[in-house]
């Protein structure tokens, strides 16, 4: 069963919640897992995929969108199936993953926008619901 955390930022800003999925993703492919990024679009999908390559000037996070290298280290796509299970998927999408069982590690950044707030305090539930124990980190 994996391990759900919802990461919550203090800002509302979009960039902070992409900035935190950077930092997300070089820690969990420094400590060995697949990384999985869930996008809400295509659009946010190909702003990651830049972020990724610039928000570390000192930094390099292999990476590759799931249409094109499904088994990078870190795959940045929307509701592909993850080519790797165990892995950490990072989501930033306002619903829950329909592959949250191929993961050990679930984190949902949420930040204080109002309406992503509502879907991540119904996720938080759901994933209640549905037998995980899922945690709360300020940031």
């Amino acid at each position: 069963m994996p391990r759900i955390e919802f990461y919550v930022l203090s800002s509302s800003d979009q960039a902070s919640r992409l900035l935190a999925a950077c930092k997300l993703a070089m820690k969990g492919w420094r400590a060995g897992m697949p990384v999985f990024l869930r996008c809400q679009d295509e659009a946010q999908a190909r702003e990651l995929d830049d972020l990724l390559w610039r928000f570390k000037a000192d930094a390099f996070i292999p990476h590759d969108l799931a249409a094109s290298d499904p088994r990078a280290p870190v795959v940045i796509g929307r509701d592909e199936e993850p080519a790797a299970t165990q892995g950490l998927l990072v989501n930033l999408q306002p619903d829950i993953s329909p592959h949250v069982e191929r993961f050990a590690r679930v984190i949902e950044i949420v930040n204080q926008d109002p309406p992503l707030l509502a879907a991540c305090r119904n996720n938080f539930l759901l994933y209640r619901k549905r037998g995980y124990d899922p945690r709360r980190v300020e940031l």
